[in-house]
Parts: structure tokens; C-alpha cells; sequence
């Protein structure tokens, strides 16, 4: 199937209602993009971030009347009779395909591997961890993920207590377990992650040595392995509950923050925890330390 994509740029306070209008036009997907290349990397909970300039991205059927739309779009308050806009035709592919292709086998460390469910195991003895990307953050082929994965490689986990805090897709935890782990507590706000989670163990085959549970919930647990790859400003505002979970001796990493923060965010934690040397992919730098 062919497809075209409507591109109109849009200061953010107006941008969501553009995204309504192109879906009630007929948009099979709306993207927003930064049209200035300007990085916001912290979104608060539930919210949902633009930035100061957004480009609109509705993709549409190649047989819709773009024109027509156009012209009704014209009409709308939001935009004027002249208003800049690009239409792009995309080739037309497989696009699942595509988008599989995308993703392959990744190595972190010596023992451990994450891999997609379509894709062959490069190495069978090894610690595989199979997972496909799916609506909650966590594939390992993000930097925050990464260095948090190699962490977890490199400690001898037999029958340690796991508790990923901000779990996500839960493949931190879930390599945990594949790693030896006894069992692991999931923690995150958005209850689809818990899902997706949830979802992972039972394709990995360690649900039945996992709990979820939403923030709010009255957990009592406490961990030898505490992992937190969330961002810099929770990191700060919850220092107390995310260090609370880790038990004396127990072990900690920190990470989704930027290098830049890294320094900042290390000091906090020194007040409960022995700090390691911070450790840098890329932009983004993870922490970790003992429990004092």
C-alpha cells in the first residue's frame, strides 16, 4: 500500500490540536517531530512533551484527496488560506518487514544476549533473553539500557533479590533472573509497562518469580540489586524510595541521565551509597555503587 505524508510546522501550544485535525481528516498516523532540532529530555509523568517548533506529520492513504483536505484544513483557525505545508509519497514496502529488519541479536557482556523473537539465537548456551519492542521502553538497543545490561552481566546474581525501578519492558529485571536472579519486584507508573512485563516473563519463562506493582502500592521489599534506568529528575526527587529498597551491602545502578548530570546525580546517592566511577556510552552515563 502506498502512502503520503502532510508535513505543516506548528509552535507546540498548537500542535496536539493540528495532530486532532489531521486524524479527523483521515490521518492514519500523526508524528511529531522537533522541526529545530531542540533535545527535551524530561518529560514529567503522563506528560506528553513538545517542543517550541513541531513538525505535524499525518500520514495519509495515496489515494485520499490530499487537495481536499488541504483546502479544509485552510479553513480551520489553527491555519491560514497560505500556510506552509509539504507533501512527501513514501515508496511502497512491506513495512513490518522493514520495521523487523530493523531490529537484530544484541550482546551485552560475556554470557548475556537479547533477542527478537523472529530472529535466529546466535548462541543457544548463552543467556538469551527474548524480546520484542513493543509500547514499554526497553529493548537494549537504547544507551541507558545497554550500560545497565553489561552492569547486570557482570555480577554473579545466584539467587539474588532484583528490583527494577521504572521497569518498563521489565528486561532488566528479566535478564536478572535469566542471570540467576531468585525473583524480582517490577515497579512503574504506567500500568501498561507492568503489562508488557508481565507479558516478557511469561515468554522468558521466570513469571512465576516476578511481582508488579504501581508506585503507589505498599511494597515492602528489599533488595540486594537495585536497578533504576528512569531519568535524572526522578532520580533526584525519589533519591530516598529508590534508595530504601536497596539493602546494606546490596548494589545499585542509576541510569537515563544525561553526562552532563551524571556528576550531580552521583553526589546525591553518595549520602547512602558508596559511588563506583561513573561509565559514559555515548551522551548518556550510568551509575553505580554499594549500599553504605
Amino acid at each position: 500500500m502506498a502512502y503520503i505524508q502532510l508535513k505543516i510546522n506548528m509552535i507546540a501550544e498548537y500542535a496536539e490540536a493540528l495532530g486532532d485535525m489531521l486524524s479527523g481528516n483521515g490521518a492514519q498516523a500523526v508524528t511529531f517531530l522537533d522541526a529545530k532540532d531542540t533535545p527535551m529530555y524530561e518529560p514529567k509523568p503522563g506528560e506528553v512533551m513538545l517542543w517550541p517548533d513541531t513538525q505535524v506529520i499525518g500520514l495519509f492513504d495515496a489515494a485520499d484527496d490530499m487537495q481536499g483536505i488541504i483546502e479544509r484544513l485552510a479553513q480551520s483557525k489553527l491555519l491560514k488560506d497560505e500556510f506552509v505545508y509539504v507533501l512527501d509519497p513514501l515508496e511502497d514496502k512491506d513495512w513490518e518487514r522493514e520495521w523487523m529488519d530493523n531490529f537484530h541479536a544484541m550482546r551485552f557482556g560475556e554470557r548475556l544476549w537479547v533477542c527478537p523473537s523472529w530472529r535466529e539465537i546466535p548462541e543457544p548456551d548463552a543467556v538469551n533473553v527474548m524480546l520484542d519492542p513493543g509500547l514499554a521502553f526497553g529493548t537494549g538497543t537504547h544507551a541507558t539500557t545497554a550500560l545497565c545490561l553489561r552492569w547486570l552481566d557482570s555480577l554473579s546474581l545466584s539467587g539474588a533479590k532484583v528490583l527494577d525501578f521504572g521497569c518498563g519492558s521489565g528486561i532488566l529485571g528479566i535478564a536478572a533472573l535469566k542471570l540467576g536472579a531468585a525473583d524480582m519486584l517490577g515497579i512503574d507508573i504506567d500500568p501498561q509497562a507492568l503489562q508488557a512485563t508481565e507479558a516478557n516473563a511469561q515468554r522468558n519463562g521466570v513469571a512465576d518469580k516476578l511481582t508488579l506493582a504501581l508506585p503507589k502500592d505498599d511494597t515492602q521489599y528489599l533488595a540486594d540489586i537495585v536497578c533504576a534506568n528512569i531519568l535524572a529528575a526522578p532520580l533526584r526527587e525519589l533519591r530516598e524510595v529508590i534508595s530504601g529498597y536497596c539493602k546494606q551491602g546490596g548494589q545499585i545502578i542509576l541510569s537515563g541521565i544525561l553526562v552532563e548530570q551524571a556528576a550531580e546525580i552521583a553526589d546525591l546517592y553518595r549520602a547512602d551509597f558508596s559511588i563506583n566511577d561513573i561509565v559514559v556510552e555515548g551522551d548518556w552515563a550510568s551509575i553505580s555503587g554499594t549500599k553504605l
